[in-house]
C-alpha cells in the first residue's frame, strides 16, 4: 500500500497536540505539527475549559499538517457543550473537576438504585459523569444539541453534528447492551431526549471541511474529517501492541485507566461494587476498566512546588527513597480537585496513622508506589471479574516514559510490563483513519513492528507488596 498521512488531533486534560502520522504497510511515524497547553479557567467561581482557545490551537496545528488524507479528533471523556437551534455554543463547557455536580450522584442513586443505573450504562460511579453534570442544573431551554468535546470540535470543522460511540458510552446515558442512547433512562431522569444527536462509529466519515476552515488552514475543502475512537482511551487501547488477548493495559496520563479488553460488558453486582466501568472500544470491544487517579497526583505536586522541582532529579531521588514508607489510596476523592497535593497526601497519611512523607523525593515515591498498587488492584480485579487471564501488562501514554512507575507496576503486579508507545492515543486515532480510508494494516501488529517499546520484568518481594496493598485497602 502507498503510505498516506493523517492528522490526529489529540486533546488531553493538561495538554493538546496535532500529530501527523504517516501510515504504510511497514511504516508508522509521527510528526508533531503543534503542541499546546490545556489550561482550565476559573471564572465566577466555576472551572471551565477554554474550548475556543483549544480550537484555535487545533487550527494552528492543522495549518502545519499539509498533505494529510483525513483529520480525526479525540479528547478526554464526560464533558460537553450545548448548542442552540442556530448551532451556537451556549457557554463554555464546564470542567469535570468543578464542584457543580457535588452530591448529585448520591441523590440519583438513592432515587433509581445503583444496580438499575449500572445495568444500563455499566459505568463506574464517578461524581463528574456526564449524567450528573446535566442534572446539576436545569438544561437551558435554548439547548437543542449536546456534543461531547471531540464532537464539538468536529462540528466546528465540518458543520455536521453527531455523537461518537466510545465517548457517548462514558456519559451514563448510553445503553451498553443495546448500543444506543438509553432513552428510557433519559426520560426517567427528566432530561430532554431531543438533545442527543445520532451516534457514529469509529471509521465513519463525518463530513468535509467547511469552506471557512479550509481557507483558514490552507487545507482543501474536500478533506474529510473521520470519526475515530474519540475518547482518548479508546484510541490509546487500539494502539496497545498486544500479541494475544491475555493482556491488561494501563493508559497512563493524568488518569490511569487500567483493565482488560472484552467482547461483552460485565454488569454483575460484584463488578459494580468493585468500581468497574464498561466503555465502548474501537471495533465494538468493551474497555473493562477502573479509573485510577493517575499522574494527576504527581502533576499537582509539581505545580505546587513550581519551578523549584526538577522531575528527572526527583525521580532519581525517589528511586533511592525507602520503599513503602507512606502510601495513599489514589482513588480517594480528596485528591480529585486541583490544589496542594503534597499537603493532601500528608493529611491522608495522618488520618490513616502513617508518618507523612518527609521531603519531595519521599512524596514522589509515595505517589508512584501508590499508583502501582492502584494498577495492580485494577488489573487483578478486572481479570477475576471478567474471567480473562492476564499474562502481561501494557503501559501506554505519557506514563510509559516514567521508568520508575513502570518498574514498580511490574513489581506490584508480578507480571512483565511492556511500556510504549508514548503517543498511543495519536497513533490509535491515525490508525482508525487509515483503515477507514483503505489501509489493510492490522493496528497492533504494525505498532509492534514500528514503535520503540521498553520491557520491565518483576522483581522484589511479592509478600511486601501484599502487605502494602492491605495498608490502603487495595488487597
Amino acid at each position: 500500500m502507498t503510505p498516506r498521512s493523517f492528522a490526529a488531533v489529540d486533546l488531553g486534560a493538561s495538554s493538546g497536540r496535532v500529530m501527523v502520522a504517516r501510515v504504510g504497510e511497514d511504516e508508522l511515524t509521527l510528526r508533531e505539527a503543534h503542541r499546546f497547553p490545556n489550561r482550565p479557567v476559573r471564572a465566577g467561581g466555576t472551572l471551565y475549559w477554554d474550548v475556543l482557545g483549544l480550537y484555535g490551537h487545533v487550527l494552528d496545528g492543522l495549518r502545519a499538517a499539509d498533505g494529510v488524507a483525513s483529520i480525526g479528533v479525540d479528547s478526554w471523556a464526560v464533558d460537553y457543550g450545548l448548542l442552540d437551534p442556530a448551532g451556537t455554543l451556549l457557554g463554555n463547557p464546564v470542567h469535570y473537576r468543578d464542584d457543580r455536580a457535588d452530591g448529585v450522584m448520591d441523590k440519583v442513586v438513592a432515587e433509581l438504585g445503583a444496580q438499575t443505573l449500572y445495568d444500563v450504562g455499566g459505568l463506574q460511579f464517578l461524581p463528574f459523569n456526564t449524567v450528573y453534570q446535566l442534572l446539576s442544573a436545569p438544561v437551558p431551554e435554548a439547548a437543542r444539541t449536546l456534543l461531547m468535546i471531540p464532537d464539538l470540535l468536529a462540528y466546528w470543522l465540518t458543520g455536521e453534528a453527531g455523537a461518537e460511540m466510545t465517548n457517548a458510552s462514558t456519559t451514563g446515558l448510553y445503553d451498553v447492551r443495546a448500543g444506543d442512547w438509553a432513552y428510557s433512562l433519559i426520560e426517567r431522569l427528566g432530561l430532554p431526549t431531543g438533545i442527543f444527536p445520532p451516534l457514529r462509529r469509529p471509521g465513519d466519515v463525518i463530513g468535509t471541511l467547511r469552506p471557512d476552515v479550509a481557507a483558514e488552514t490552507g487545507l482543501p475543502d474536500a478533506l474529510p474529517v473521520t470519526t475515530v475512537g474519540s475518547h482518548d482511551t479508546a484510541s490509546a487501547v487500539l494502539a496497545v501492541p498486544a500479541e494475544h488477548d491475555r493482556f491488561g493495559y494501563v493508559s497512563c496520563g493524568t488518569w490511569s485507566l487500567a483493565g482488560v479488553e472484552l467482547d461483552a460488558p460485565v454488569l454483575s453486582e460484584e463488578s459494580r461494587v468493585a468500581g468497574f466501568t464498561n466503555e465502548v472500544g474501537v471495533g465494538g470491544t468493551i474497555r473493562y476498566l477502573r479509573n485510577v487517579m493517575g499522574l494527576w497526583l504527581l502533576q499537582e505536586s509539581l505545580r505546587t512546588w513550581r519551578a523549584e522541582a526538577s522531575l528527572p532529579d526527583l525521580l532519581a531521588a525517589a528511586a533511592d527513597a525507602p520503599a513503602f514508607a507512606a502510601l495513599v489510596d489514589p482513588g480517594d476523592q480528596a485528591f480529585l480537585p486541583p490544589g496542594d497535593m503534597p499537603a493532601r497526601i500528608a493529611a491522608y497519611c495522618a488520618r490513616t496513622g502513617q508518618r507523612p512523607p518527609e521531603g519531595r523525593a519521599a512524596v514522589v515515591r509515595c505517589v508512584l508506589e501508590s499508583l502501582a498498587l492502584g494498577h495492580r488492584a485494577a488489573i487483578r480485579d478486572a481479570a477475576r471479574l471478567s474471567g480473562r487471564s492476564v499474562e502481561v501488562v501494557h503501559i501506554v501514554g505519557g506514563g510509559a516514559r516514567n521508568a520508575l512507575l513502570c518498574q514498580l507496576t511490574a513489581d506490584a503486579c508480578g507480571l512483565p510490563v511492556v511500556a510504549g508507545p508514548v503517543e498511543a492515543t495519536a497513533i490509535g486515532n491515525a490508525l482508525v483513519q487509515a483503515r477507514a480510508h483503505g489501509s489493510a494494516v492490522e493496528p497492533r501488529e504494525l505498532v509492534r513492528r514500528t514503535q520503540d517499546l521498553t520491557f520491565y520484568h518483576p522483581r522484589g518481594d511479592d509478600a511486601a507488596w501484599d502487605r502494602a496493598a492491605r495498608r490502603i485497602g487495595l488487597s
